[in-house]
Parts: C-alpha cells; sequence; structure tokens
C-alpha cells in the first residue's frame, strides 16, 4: 500500500464507509478500494482486536474475513488451552516454551488464533492456501514481530500429508458451502475432517479443533470418536456462545472434561458426570439463570447439584433456591411476585408495572406476542421471565436483580 492510500486511511479513520465510497477521492495515487477495506477493517478490529487496532501497519482483508475471524478474547482463550496442554505435559516451563515444540495450523485465515497461540510454542507454522490472504498474513505476522513463525501458501490437507509431526495441530474448518450458505455439521465444513482423523491424531501429540456454537457437544464427540476426546470447551462472551473446542488425541483420557466458559466465569464438569435434580424449596425466593455457555453444554443437573439449585421444571433451564447462592455462574433474581395468566392477576400484578424485560422461557407465547398483550415497553428494573412450571401451569415471574 503506497504512502497516499495509507494517508488516505490516517485521515478518514473514523469516518463513515460508505460516505467515503459515495464522496471518493480526487487524488489518483488513492487506491480508494484498498483505503476503504483498511477504514472498515480497522474500525471492526477496535471492536473485535483491540490490540491489532493498536498496532500500526496491520493491514486488515475483504469484509467477510474480518466477520469471520476469531474475537481477541476467544482467541487469548485458546492460547491458554494450547499453553494448558504444554504445560500438563512439562513442556512449558516457567513461562517459556521447551524446545522442539510445534504448533501448526492447517486452515489460517486471517491468523488471529495462530498469532495469540504461536507465542507458547518454540516453532510455529501457519498454512494457507489462499495466495492473496497468505500474503497479507505474512506481513501482519511481521508486524506483531513473531519470529517465531512461519507463514505457508498451500492447502492444509496437502501440508498434514508432508507433515512429519507437532505438538499441536490446529483446524477452524470453514463453515460455509460452495454457494456461501453457513454450515454447521463437521462432515459438511472444509476441510472434512473426519476422513483426516487418523492421520491427524498420528501426527500430532493433540489436535484442537473449532467448531460451530451451533453444534450439540455430544454429537460432535459421537462424530470424532469418543474415545479420542480430552476436553469440549463451551465458550461465550458478551452472554452469547462464540464457539465449541475439542481437543482430541490418539489415547484419549479416560474421564473427557467439559469445560463451560462465560467471560471470566468457568465450569468444568467430568463428560457423563450426572445427578438427580434436587427438588424446589418451599418458599421460592430466588431465581436464578445459567449464562450462555451453560445453556449451551445442557449440563443442567450438574449445575443443580454443584450450587444446591432446583430445576423449576423439566424443560424452564430456570432454577430456584429458597436462599440466596453466591457465585452461581449466571445471574440471580430476587422474585419479586408470581402471577398466572389469569386476567385478574395480570391486572393488579403485572399491567401497573408498566415497563419491564420480558424473558421467555418453554412458554408458548414469544417475547413480542407477550409484550403486546400485557402492554408493558421494554426496561426498566423489573425482569419479567414467562415460563411453565412443572405441573403445566403458565406464569409470569416478577423479579429485580441480585
Amino acid at each position: 500500500m503506497n504512502e497516499a492510500t495509507w494517508a488516505f486511511v490516517h485521515e478518514h479513520a473514523d469516518d463513515d464507509v460508505r460516505q467515503l465510497a459515495l464522496r471518493g477521492c480526487k487524488d489518483a495515487m488513492v487506491d480508494l478500494s484498498l483505503a476503504l477495506q483498511q477504514i472498515q477493517g480497522r474500525q471492526t478490529a477496535r471492536k473485535k482486536l483491540s490490540s491489532w487496532a493498536a498496532t500500526a501497519g496491520i493491514v486488515y482483508p475483504p469484509h467477510l474475513n474480518m466477520e469471520q475471524c476469531s474475537s481477541e478474547a476467544t482467541a487469548r482463550y485458546k492460547a491458554g488451552v494450547a499453553e494448558g496442554l504444554l504445560a500438563a505435559e512439562g513442556r512449558l516451563a516457567a513461562g517459556r516454551p521447551a524446545t522442539g515444540r510445534l504448533l501448526v495450523d492447517l486452515t489460517g485465515g486471517l491468523g488471529v488464533d495462530f498469532a495469540f497461540m504461536s507465542r507458547a510454542f518454540d516453532e510455529a507454522v501457519y498454512v494457507e492456501r489462499d495466495a492473496a490472504l497468505h500474503a497479507l498474513v505474512k506481513e501482519n505476522l511481521a508486524t506483531l514481530g513473531l519470529q517465531n513463525v512461519t507463514a505457508v501458501c498451500a492447502d492444509g490437507v496437502d501440508y498434514l500429508h508432508r507433515l512429519d509431526h507437532a505438538a499441536l495441530i490446529y483446524l477452524d474448518p470453514a463453515r460455509r458451502d460452495g454457494y456461501g450458505g453457513r454450515t454447521y455439521g463437521i462432515g459438511d465444513c472444509t476441510p472434512n475432517i473426519l476422513p483426516l482423523l487418523d492421520e491427524l491424531l498420528r501426527k500430532a501429540d493433540r489436535v484442537l479443533v473449532k467448531l460451530s456454537p451451533m453444534l450439540d457437544w455430544r454429537k460432535a464427540m459421537a462424530d470424532v470418536g469418543e474415545k479420542h476426546v480430552e476436553q469440549v470447551h463451551v465458550v461465550a462472551t458478551g452472554g452469547e456462545c462464540k464457539e465449541m473446542l475439542l481437543v482430541l488425541s490418539e489415547g484419549g483420557c479416560e474421564t473427557p472434561r467439559l469445560v463451560c466458559v462465560n467471560d471470566e466465569s468457568r465450569e468444568e464438569f467430568d463428560v457423563g458426570e450426572d445427578f438427580e435434580d434436587a427438588q424446589p424449596s418451599d418458599p421460592i425466593t430466588y431465581l436464578y439463570e445459567p449464562n450462555a455457555a451453560l445453556m449451551k453444554a445442557g449440563a443442567f443437573s450438574q449445575l443443580a447439584a454443584r450450587y444446591g439449585v432446583a430445576p423449576l421444571a423439566p424443560n424452564s433451564h430456570l432454577f430456584t433456591a429458597g436462599t440466596l447462592v453466591e457465585g452461581f455462574p449466571g445471574r440471580t433474581f430476587r422474585i419479586v411476585v408470581t402471577s398466572t395468566m389469569n386476567k385478574r392477576e395480570l391486572k393488579t400484578k403485572i399491567l401497573p408495572l408498566g415497563q419491564a424485560n420480558i424473558s421467555v422461557r418453554n412458554f408458548p407465547l414469544s417475547v413480542a406476542e407477550l409484550r403486546r398483550r400485557l402492554k408493558l415497553s421494554e426496561g426498566g428494573s423489573h425482569y419479567l421471565f414467562a415460563t411453565t412450571l412443572a405441573s403445566g401451569e403458565h406464569v409470569l415471574m416478577v423479579c429485580q436483580r441480585v
């Protein structure tokens, strides 16, 4: 990128890209299309990749690549997983990588995950088959000051066939089909890792695979073979489930771990661990809503047993207790009043609220339909949970956040 284009990017760093495109640029030395791509990329990075946005000289790819890349939060999390795998086998001493430890990323992309994970290894290889993206990332890796990395322009599967051995192989299969539509199943992604599993596991101490958060982790384990799974990570940030990670090895382990992470909250369970559900207390004073990672993982019985809370109903995914439970991984509410859908009760208990934050759990009406029926505006300090009790009765629980 020439100096005139860089100057235009810096001058208009905070401007609206659409307006800039309409106005154009009179300076023939400015590559306007590239400049707009950089401005938009940096604006996205400020929200998604803050350390990259703060690094001068980073070059950003087209919007689709920025949309698909990992956030800094999830990339740092994967780096922590990689460090944990090395440390567990004595390969990371005093925060420094052991000699000869190799990371290979077979599905390069923008290289965000690779850049963060590579710091734990003695050597790291980034593999990307798209020549333009490879060149861009190679430049960025140098700009980031990563000296232990090698960027290879090749097909990841072909590179796997030539690979001798690695401490960790990382894959983030593309979750789009040939028409640009989203795919979720492991076998529908590119590359399809299922026919490659034997070779992957033979050529790496560990294989780390990033999958869609839409997948059920039990199904994912079954697809790759439970005997190979060491860890399952369900990762959420900002209350939204972002990705699922599988840690695989040829021998697996006796007790695979399910790790549910939601920002600073972390819960671990043994896969297959199960408990009997506790029964709702009397009186019910507090309502507990698990965080996004736990909701996705569906570890409800384990959660109830660990924190001494009881499910409100089998399919409500809400929990109750008569006392305040400290440290519950999710949101905690004090129940103010409970109403049935009886018109008289609604008139006296619900309608006077005027406004509320509404959620529905196992309830026949949507949030929009319920809001119209109750004539409640959005917001305020009250939270209204519409749900169904174990008896089948539909209720509205008015709560305040603890």
